[in-house]
C-alpha cells in the first residue's frame, strides 16, 4: 500500500493524516503542539511512527509550517510560532524520520488541498485564503504550489491593508515588523479586538450578537467585510484567479461569501467582477490534506 502523510503543525495543535491512493483519508490525529522546537520535532516523530505502526505501511511526509524555509539560508522564517525561526526544520525533521521530507507554507498547502480535490477543483489558478487566528494566503496553478523565488507568494497578510480610510488608521504595529499589515484588521484577534477593545481575542460570537441588534458587533464585520474586500481586490488586479478560497476559523462567518464579493466590485479593475469566493470544502482537514499532497507527482510543488 502506498502511503501519503501530511503533518500540520499549528500554532496550538499538531495533526497528522494519512491519504491512501485514492485519497481517502486512512487515519486522522490530533495533538498539543508543545511549542518549543525539540518538542515539535518529537512530537512529530512520534505521530509518524504511530500512524505506520497502525496501518503498517512506511509513507513519504509532506507538512505544513506556519512560515517558509529561505532559499539564502535553509532556516525557517516569516513564522508567528517565533519559536522555529532561524532553525532548519526540513534538516531536522528529515534525520530524526530518516527519510527525505517536503516541507511547504501552511496556506499553500490549504490551496493545494482545495485545488486538487476541494471547492477549486477543476480551477487552473486558485488563491487560498487562511482567515483564523493570522491571515495567510497561497497561489496554486495548474494543480501545483507556486512558492516563488523567495518562497513568499501568497504572504499576503503582510501586505498593507489597501485604500485605508480614517477609521483605519494608524496603521498598528506587526510582529513582522512592519506597519498596516493586513493581518492586524482581518485576522480573528483583529475582529474581536475592533469590536471590544484591545485584549479581546474571540471573534466568534460576533455573528450571532450582530444577529441580535448588537450594534458594535454589526459595525465590526461590516469594517471587516469591507477590509477583506479591499485585501481581496488587490489579488484579483494582481493574479485575477479562477477562484478564492477561504479557510481557517473566520471562514464559518457569512459575511465573507454574503458581503464580501459584493463590496469588491468597488475595488477590482473590471467591468464584471465573477470572482467566486468560495468556503472551504474539506474545512480544517485542507491543510493537514495538502501537506499529503506535497509528495502526489500531479500536482505537488518539485524540491
Amino acid at each position: 500500500m502506498t502511503l501519503r502523510l501530511g503533518i500540520d503543525l499549528g500554532g496550538t495543535k499538531i495533526e497528522i493524516i494519512a491519504l491512501a491512493d485514492d485519497n481517502r483519508a486512512l487515519l486522522r490525529r490530533r495533538v498539543a503542539n508543545p511549542r518549543s522546537y525539540e518538542g515539535a520535532i518529537r512530537t512529530v516523530a512520534e505521530l509518524v511512527a504511530g500512524a505506520e505502526s497502525a496501518l503498517g505501511a512506511r509513507g513519504t511526509v509532506g507538512i505544513g509550517i506556519p512560515g517558509a524555509i529561505s532559499p539564502a539560508t535553509g532556516r525557517i522564517r516569516n513564522a508567528n510560532s517565533l519559536w522555529m525561526n532561524g532553525k532548519p526544520f526540513d534538516t531536522d525533521l528529515a534525520l530524526a524520520l530518516d527519510r527525505p521530507v517536503r516541507v511547504e507554507n501552511d496556506a499553500n498547502c490549504f490551496a493545494l488541498s482545495e485545488a486538487s480535490d476541494g471547492a477549486a477543483a477543476g480551477c487552473r489558478s486558485v488563491f487560498g485564503v487562511i482567515l483564523g487566528t493570522g491571515c495567510g494566503g497561497g497561489l496554486v496553478v495548474d494543480g501545483r504550489v507556486l512558492p516563488g523565488l523567495h518562497r513568499i507568494a501568497g504572504e499576503w497578510g503582510h501586505t498593507p491593508l489597501p485604500w485605508p480610510r480614517a477609521q483605519d488608521l494608524p496603521y498598528p504595529r506587526c510582529f513582522c515588523g512592519l506597519e498596516g499589515c493586513l493581518e492586524r484588521y482581518i485576522a480573528g484577534p483583529s475582529l474581536a479586538a475592533d469590536c471590544d477593545g484591545p485584549g479581546a481575542c474571540d471573534a466568534s460570537d460576533l455573528e450571532s450578537r450582530a444577529g441580535s441588534g448588537d450594534v458594535r458587533a454589526q459595525g465590526a464585520i461590516e469594517r471587516h467585510a469591507d477590509r477583506v474586500a479591499r485585501g481581496l481586490a488587490v489579488i484579483a488586479n494582481i493574479l485575477d484567479p479562477d477562484a478564492i478560497v477561504v479557510g481557517g476559523g473566520l471562514s464559518n462567518m457569512r459575511h465573507v461569501y454574503e458581503r464580501v464579493p459584493v463590496l469588491m466590485r468597488r475595488y477590482v479593475l473590471a467591468d464584471e467582477v465573477r470572482t467566486p469566493v468560495l468556503r472551504a470544502e474539506h474545512g480544517d482537514s485542507s491543510g493537514v490534506r495538502g501537506a499529503a499532497w506535497l509528495w502526489d507527482k500531479a500536482c505537488a510543488v518539485q524540491p
